[in-house]
Order: structure tokens, then C-alpha cells, then sequence
């Protein structure tokens, strides 16, 4: 990967705190020392996902970045939604001058009717307000919120950094990038072209931090060839996500369409599956283009249902698993120098063997995690505070230029 300088598996955290958004530009050197928690989509458990509000709320919580994923408005404006529908996330059904717009689109080769952000220009984009996305969590925010910009996150970012006095990082999801680059106008033209959708996120980034790995930023996608083409353009901190469908009863991970493959992979025909990256030889590949790997929280630990109840709620669920330790995963991509962030923890859905949210999270710190992201960030931080993995874990230290 063109990188200046060398990867290393270093976090920026609460430990540079003092550090200025606008000095990234001087040579420094900077020790990195803790995991990280990453607001996932801001602050949901508890507000509207991808609001201002939300994430403000996860930094006053004391998350170290906020995740804001990505879509393009027709106009070209990015917008942090989790998809490119919005029917979901925003209050968009209760406009009748909108109702036209829903229509059917395939996304990932999967056929899906909705209304699509790249049907909408900013200007309409910002009439709508958003709502929880989970029926099952609070709904007294719906209607609020208005849907931000990238520019507007990252504005937010830099206010709470100046305000709290940590620096508050961003983790942008470039969403569905072969979908973007598919679409076109009424007259069969290109909307925004091959990577037009990177481009547009790295000069706005650029122009934001500076064009360096010590940025307070990582790029994340669950395609591939995206990050390949944006690690041959920044010196940007680079994950590769990697999904799954389910978790089969004796621990292996079910890969069903459209969570069977990077869909640029689908595309190109590549057999290569998301648990592929995660062998010896995938994360040899990951290297030669990313910093590291965004996996599902169940690659990493293995667990089996065995049928017993081990939670006493007379029921078997994915909660009573039995817990085997490691995948070797972490540390398969630790030796090479890969970072591993993982996703995604959750207060009302505990995980595969766990019912209880925090102790989650702190099994998977004490695993060896650089990160997490986390729908309730104090949760997250709980767990951080009770975690092995903290108080004197050795990371090298690093010269920013």
C-alpha cells in the first residue's frame, strides 16, 4: 500500500486528547494507548440514528469517533443515512409531495421499493426529519432531527473536540459504492461516474484533516476494490468490513446472499467469500490496501449451541451459546500489523453467549479489540473502564507528518 509510513495497529484515542484538529500538518510524535469506542451511527439506543443530535450525545457519553455511513442525494450532496433508502430513517412517508418517489430499485442484487436518496436533492433531503429506525426503542424523538451532511458531521466533530478538549475522530462508510457508480439520469448518463462517490469523500476529508494516517479518521466499506482505489489516493486510515448472515449451530458462519460476498466481488465474478478475507491468505490481501479489518463480532469468538440454558430464563437462545474463546482472527491480524474494529454491540440484542451487554463487550476488549462500535456508547464505556485491555497495553509510537 503507497503509504508513507509503515502500518502499525495504533489507535488515536482519548491519550492524544490535548492534540489540535488544524496541526496535522506538523511532524509530531504521538503514543497511542488505549481501544477505541466508536458511536455507531451516533447514539440509536437511545436517539435517531445518523442526527447531529445523536451524535452529540454518544461524544457527551464518551465515545472516541462517530460513525456517520454514507449516501449520495441527487444532486451529489453526501448524506449520513444508513442506506440509500430513507423510507426506514426518516419521516419521508408522511410527505405527499414525495409519495411518487418511491419506486423499486435493485441494490446489491436484491430488488428493494422504497424512496432513494439519489432521488432527492439536498434541498428536499433537509424537509425531512428523522426517526428510530428500531420499532422497539424510543420513538419521543421522531420528527426532530434534521438529516445532516458530511460536512456538517465533521463541523460537529471538530465544535465537541474544541468543547471537550479530546479529539473527537470521524469513521465514515462509503455505503454501497457499486450501486452509486451504477446509477444514471433520465438520459441514460452517469450521475457520478466510476469512484465519483470517493472522490467527492476524499476532497472534502482532505480539505478537512490534511492527508495523513494520523488523522483523526478511518474509511470504511464493505467492498473491496473501493478501498484498493482510495489507498492508491490518501494516507486515510482504510478498514475492510466484513459481514456474514448467521451464525450455524456448531459456531461456523452462515454466508447467504447478499451477505456472502463483497458485491463488487459478485460483480467481477471473484469466488471469494467475507470469511475468506478473514484466513491467513485474505488478510495477506487485506494489507496490500488497508490499515484494517471491520469484522462481525461472531468472527471472532466461537461459540456452539449445545442446547443447555445457561442464563436460567427457561429458554435457548442465541444468549446461552457456549463460549469457546478466540477465532484466532485478532490475532491472525494483529501479526500482520492489521488493527481489528468490531461491530456492532448492543444493549437490547445481547450477543452469540452473552445476556448481558457490558460483560459483551468487555470479553471482546479483553480479546485484544483496537475498537468497537457500540449503539449505546455508555455502555460501551463501562465496559472499556472494566476491561484488561486498557492500563498498559504496549502500542509503538508513531511520527505524524
Amino acid at each position: 500500500m503507497p503509504k508513507s509510513l509503515p502500518k502499525t495497529a495504533l489507535i488515536v484515542t482519548v491519550a492524544i486528547a490535548a492534540l489540535s484538529l488544524h496541526t496535522y500538518a506538523e511532524a509530531k510524535t504521538y503514543t497511542f494507548k488505549s481501544p477505541i469506542i466508536i458511536g455507531h451511527r451516533g447514539a440509536p439506543g437511545y436517539r435517531p440514528e445518523h442526527t447531529l443530535e445523536g451524535y452529540t450525545l454518544a461524544i457527551e457519553m464518551g465515545v472516541d469517533y462517530i460513525e456517520p455511513d454514507l449516501v449520495l442525494t441527487k444532486d451529489g450532496k453526501m448524506i449520513a443515512r444508513h442506506e440509500p433508502m430513507i423510507g426506514g430513517t426518516t419521516d419521508v412517508a408522511n410527505h405527499p409531495e414525495f409519495a411518487s418517489r418511491k419506486t423499486k430499485r435493485m441494490v446489491d442484487g436484491v430488488e428493494v421499493n422504497d424512496w432513494f436518496a439519489s432521488d432527492f436533492t439536498l434541498a428536499e433531503i433537509k424537509t425531512l426529519r428523522a426517526v428510530q429506525a428500531s420499532a422497539s426503542r424510543d420513538p419521543q424523538y421522531n420528527g426532530l432531527y434534521k438529516i445532516p451532511t458530511i460536512n456538517e458531521v465533521i463541523a460537529l466533530a471538530k465544535k465537541q473536540s474544541a468543547k471537550t478538549g479530546r479529539t473527537i475522530g470521524i469513521y465514515p462508510e462509503i455505503k454501497h459504492s457499486t450501486y452509486h457508480a451504477s446509477l444514471t439520469d433520465a438520459r441514460n448518463r452517469s450521475l457520478f461516474g466510476a469512484n465519483g462517490f470517493e472522490n467527492k469523500l476524499l476532497s472534502t476529508l482532505h480539505a478537512a484533516y490534511g492527508n495523513t494516517e494520523c488523522a483523526p479518521v478511518f474509511i470504511q466499506s464493505f467492498e473491496v476494490a473501493n478501498l484498493q482505489y482510495l489507498s492508491r489516493k490518501t494516507k486515510l486510515k482504510l478498514i475492510q468490513l466484513v459481514d456474514a448472515d448467521d451464525v450455524n449451530a456448531d459456531g461456523s458462519m452462515s454466508l447467504v446472499a447478499p451477505y456472502r460476498q463483497p458485491y463488487d466481488f459478485v460483480v467481477a465474478k471473484d469466488p471469494r467469500t467475507f470469511a475468506d478475507l478473514l484466513t491467513a491468505e485474505g488478510l495477506d490481501f487485506v494489507k496490500t490496501y488497508a490499515d484494517g479489518i471491520g469484522p462481525w463480532k461472531p468472527y471472532l469468538v466461537k461459540t456452539v449451541n449445545d442446547g443447555i440454558d445457561r442464563n436460567g430464563d427457561n429458554k435457548i437462545t442465541i444468549n446461552d451459546r457456549r463460549i469457546d474463546g478466540s477465532t484466532g482472527v485478532v490475532e491472525k491480524a494483529h501479526n500482520r500489523g492489521l488493527m481489528v474494529h468490531s461491530w456492532t454491540f448492543r444493549n437490547d440484542a445481547s450477543g452469540y453467549g452473552f445476556s448481558d451487554p457490558k460483560k459483551e463487550m468487555t470479553y471482546y476488549y479483553d480479546l485484544g479489540l483496537d475498537g468497537l462500535f457500540t449503539d449505546f456508547a455508555d455502555t460501551g464505556v463501562a465496559a472499556k473502564l472494566a476491561s484488561k485491555n486498557v492500563d498498559g497495553k504496549e502500542f509503538i509510537t508513531r511520527v505524524c507528518k
